[in-house]
């Protein structure tokens, strides 16, 4: 059984106000109805969570998907940040990791975090991905939406992706969490997130390397380290992402594991210094997965939709487009029916002339018999 300690309300507070953004709740939140309190949702017969700052927060058993317990699970608040878990999750697929690349002005003039790309320089996507989960650069946030084919191509795929991952909450406006009206996600969406990252190989290495040489111009590197303090101070951290602004404040979304089991933690809206409360409530998830009665659930990603054929339009209505695997023969129906016709015309010709040669032998034969003359 769980508690909760108030009721479900139907708005999350102004974003010019909390960092939030205002909307109507939905019927039935993902993940379960106890997950659309705004307040703390804990189990029965367990102590309840370590105290935070954080003004919403999600532990969660990776393995499972059970949510242990949450605090406003659904509130849209300013990401920062950790809204580049998204934006490696989305583009890493698509990327070829070898591919190498010359930023450009715009890319490396990004401001706030910078992994320091300069145009001077050649980088592999692989180098921007270690800039942009470990350093949190928003110049490499930016080159990566510039080699998927520019910013709105990968807004508009970040936000399919999140779609797809049932993270409803999440609004992407900008790869690299940087604020802007409108954007936004939640506790849960960034936990849902990061259980999704941590299915990726190459997820799961830019987040759990600590340090890495990082390229420079004229062939020279220098090293780059992890924001995540917790790798160095938490025993079993993996990693994830941590993220800060202004309007956002305090943001962080990471995994552990111990013995053979993982708790991911998503914090959103802290005050201040937040490492140790992060880590305790890891310590919360740990002592309790497996004893206790989940308040809700991690939804697995939507089904994938098999892509529609494409279509040519034509006079007289659509034409299915053939992949070249079936491709017909290179001669088209018309052509196709013309040759039949002339194959089939030059063959009465042929028969027709054979049939008159036999006849007019015949004829000649029976005429020398007779003793004419041949002509």
């Amino acid at each position: 059984m769980w508690t909760k300690t108030v009721l479900i309300t139907a708005f999350v507070a102004s974003a010019s106000l909390t960092g939030g953004t205002a909307y109507a709740a939905p019927a039935t939140p993902v993940g379960g109805p106890a997950l659309g309190s705004r307040g703390l949702v804990a189990p029965e017969g367990v102590k309840k969570p370590p105290k935070t700052k954080a003004t919403s927060y999600v532990i969660a058993d990776v393995e499972t998907g059970q949510v242990l317990a949450a605090k406003d699970a659904h509130g849209r608040y300013l990401p920062a940040s950790t809204l580049k878990t998204l934006t490696a999750l989305t583009l890493i697929p698509k990327l070829n990791k070898n591919l190498r690349i010359r930023p450009s002005q715009n890319a490396c003039n990004q401001e706030g975090t910078a992994v320091g790309l300069t145009p001077k320089a050649t980088y592999r996507v692989d180098d921007l991905f270690k800039g942009l989960m470990m350093s949190s650069g928003n110049d490499a946030a930016m080159a990566l939406a510039e080699v998927n084919g520019g910013l709105a191509k990968t807004m508009r795929e970040m936000n399919e992706e999140a779609k797809r991952l049932q993270a409803n909450d999440t609004v992407a406006k900008t790869p690299s969490g940087l604020d802007k009206p409108g954007q936004s996600s939640s506790a849960y969406d960034l936990a849902l997130i990061a259980r999704a990252g941590l299915a990726n190989p190459d997820f799961l290495r830019y987040i759990s390397t600590k340090t890495a040489n990082f390229p420079a111009p004229k062939g020279k590197t220098y090293q780059i380290s992890n924001h995540n303090k917790l790798l160095w101070r938490y025993q079993g951290m993996i990693g994830v992402k941590n993220g800060w602004t202004s309007k956002a404040l305090g943001s962080f979304v990471g995994a552990a594991t111990r013995g053979g089991h993982t708790i991911v933690v998503s914090v959103m809206r802290h005050e201040g210094y937040f490492w140790e409360e992060v880590g305790k409530l890891m310590d919360w998830g740990f002592s309790v997965r497996g004893k206790v009665t989940p308040v809700g659930q991690l939804v697995d990603p939507l089904p994938a939709q098999a892509p529609a054929a494409p279509q040519a339009r034509v006079s007289g209505g659509p034409v299915t487009q053939v992949t070249p695997a079936h491709q017909p023969p290179l001669l088209d129906t018309a052509a196709q029916r013309q040759t039949d016709h002339t194959k089939a015309v030059g063959a009465a010709v042929i028969g027709g002339g054979l049939l008159f040669g036999v006849v007019w032998l015949v004829y000649g034969i029976r005429r020398r018999r007779r003793g004419g003359s041949g002509v």
